[in-house]
């Protein structure tokens, strides 16, 4: 069975559009982003700006460019010719759809289709943290044709819209996510997907989650050395293999109990545990309650 874990983990963080709308800059702007964590996305129309994240080096992106990031706290983003220090805006709206930044008198010089979703999924954090903290995709016009059709369904009200735009969603967003995992030197599972090798130990964990695996069993996958195989994971995901594996698990695992359509020991069985026991005792320490309290409560740690 061939698995796709880029496209598991963006199905079950159950993406859905909060607004998405054209924003003119005019002059010398900045803005600070503070969403709570969560996901903004922007393509560029026309012009140029610099965005800058905790963290990591500030970026120019430019007409073409895609910037996703899935989980978004104190992000800037700025005109190229920003002085260090003043000029905070706010958009201003203009009509339905449509804001401005920057002076009312100034000739604008940039333009973007923006985007801010949110993720239903009482795991979304941890599943976030399995992504890179941010993906710039040069030159992609799939991308700003889906904010488009994102930002159409939006605006109106037909039939089937809420389904429409969670798979309109999780189509920008896996797109987005493996278009820019070649240019990411942030460890995450979709530069992980990007490596041939941990890319075949990573889609046999997805599809053999109840498979008591073992790193050597892993490094098989890869064709690697048990200890090349370990520190190659590591450095390109983020997590040693067990640690993701139990991260995979326990994501699965949730998902299974709030769906209340098998009892414990099924479960276990199929995360990988031999025992009701063996996965209550695990859960417990992973989630902070046992598995039977987390049932009932449909609640995440």
């Amino acid at each position: 069975m061939t698995v796709d874990p880029l496209a598991e983990i963006v199905t079950l963080l159950q993406p859905s559009a909060s607004f998405s709308k054209l924003v003119e800059y005019a002059g010398r702007w900045r803005i600070r982003r503070d969403v709570e964590g969560k996901p903004v996305y922007f393509a560029v129309l026309e012009g140029e700006c610099r965005v800058i994240a905790a963290n990591q080096p500030p970026i120019v992106v430019r007409a073409g460019d895609f910037v996703l990031s899935p989980s978004t706290n104190d992000q800037t983003i700025e005109s190229v010719d920003a002085p260090p220090h003043g000029i905070d805006m706010l958009p201003v709206e203009l009509g339905e759809g449509r804001f401005r930044v920057g002076r009312p008198d100034t000739p604008v010089n940039l333009r973007m289709q923006v985007g801010l979703c949110s993720f239903a999924s009482p795991d979304a954090a941890l599943l976030v943290s399995l992504l890179p903290a941010m993906v710039v995709v040069r030159d992609e016009p799939r991308l700003a044709t889906l904010m488009h059709l994102v930002g159409d369904e939006t605006r109106r009200s037909r039939p089937g819209r809420e389904l429409v735009l969670e798979r309109l969603l999780e189509v920008l967003l896996i797109e987005a996510l493996r278009s820019g995992a070649d240019t990411s030197s942030v460890p995450s599972l979709a530069r992980g997907l990007s490596d041939e090798r941990v890319a075949a130990a990573l889609r046999a964990m997805h599809a053999k989650p109840a498979r008591g695996w073992t790193v050597a069993d892993l490094a098989a996958e890869a064709a690697m050395s048990r200890s090349a195989f370990f520190v190659r994971f590591s450095r390109v995901v983020g997590l040693p293999p067990m640690e993701y594996l139990l991260a995979w698990r326990m994501a699965l695992a949730k998902r299974l109990l709030r769906s209340r359509e098998f009892p414990i020991p099924q479960v276990a069985g199929r995360v990988g545990y031999g025992s009701a026991s063996t996965f209550s005792t695990a859960f417990a320490r992973y989630v902070g309650m046992p598995p039977a309290r987390y049932a009932r409560d449909g609640t995440a740690s």
